[in-house]
């Protein structure tokens, strides 16, 4: 039984690096810049879409990161036109969206973990942390510096960047002020952030901060995310929003596209307490 978990696990893990060129998501107009890290020790590529009136205006903006932010093969295109789709339609405000392009996601998305049949699937390396640094220590001063951002930022990612979301909020909770995950494998582990998730959101004062995230029918998945749910409903710490998307009639394969409107909607509207 325990080997067909695995198995389930190992087919979750592979169908989240699929090819999403499939959809052929027109690429939008965006900038493109490296930043050579020196905490990755990698050239790292970076895409940003910036909306309409960044150009028209003297206006600053938010900044949305985003994990599996490529654009050949990955979840830029989609979720920057989605974004461009929302904004005029003035469903949510304008905001600057900054891809990080993959180099090892399986490295740079999963934290710590115990549990060696783990290391089937992902490194055993912290590789969490070093990428959480990056961002917050080399490129988010970078993007500072090269576009006019307000000191509102957040984060989106479904499956091993939902993982990464999640342990971002639970562990380093003052990075983003708001959180986005859609079937985070919280699986990871030994499902040890679930697990602990009570004890690890309260043992910091935690500035107002929203969180959205989405389980599909994913078993292995939705039992997590359903527990993280209800931990949330009876120990909802003081400064935090949030908001559970049970999504049974969606697999690990749909969610992201069919929750992003939602999810986007939602985070960038409503007033953290």
């Amino acid at each position: 039984m325990k080997k067909c978990i695995y198995l389930s696990v190992l087919l979750i893990v592979t169908l989240s690096c699929k090819n999403t060129a499939q959809f052929n998501d027109p690429i939008p107009e965006h900038d493109d810049f490296t930043i050579e890290s020196k905490i990755v020790n990698e050239t790292r590529v970076i895409n940003v879409w910036t909306p309409p009136n960044y150009k028209t205006s003297k206006d600053s903006f938010p900044v949305l990161y985003m994990p599996d932010g490529g654009v050949v093969q990955e979840d830029f295109p989609h979720i920057a036109n989605t974004i461009a789709k929302l904004v005029e339609n003035k469903s949510i405000p304008p905001i600057i969206l900054v891809g990080i392009e993959n180099t090892d996601r399986r490295r740079d998305l999963s934290g710590f973990s115990e549990v060696k049949a783990d290391e089937e699937y992902c490194p055993l390396t912290d590789g969490a942390k070093v990428f959480r640094a990056f961002i917050s220590d080399e490129l988010m001063p970078e993007i500072n510096k090269r576009y006019r951002t307000t000191n509102e930022k957040g984060i989106i990612g479904e499956s091993l960047a939902g993982l990464f979301v999640v342990e971002t909020l639970l562990l380093k909770p003052d990075t983003f002020n708001f959180y986005v995950a859609m079937d985070p494998s919280l699986w990871w582990n030994d499902n040890y952030l679930e697990q602990n998730a009570k004890i690890l959101i309260n043992s910091q004062p935690l500035q107002p901060t929203r969180l959205w995230f989405a389980g599909s029918s994913v078993e292995d998945i939705s039992v997590h995310t359903n527990n993280l749910a209800k931990t949330l409903e009876s120990n909802t710490p003081q400064n935090l929003t949030w908001k559970h998307s049970d999504e049974p009639n969606e697999d690990h394969s749909t969610i992201f596209r069919a929750t992003k409107e939602k999810a986007l909607t939602w985070i960038l509207n409503v007033k953290a307490e």
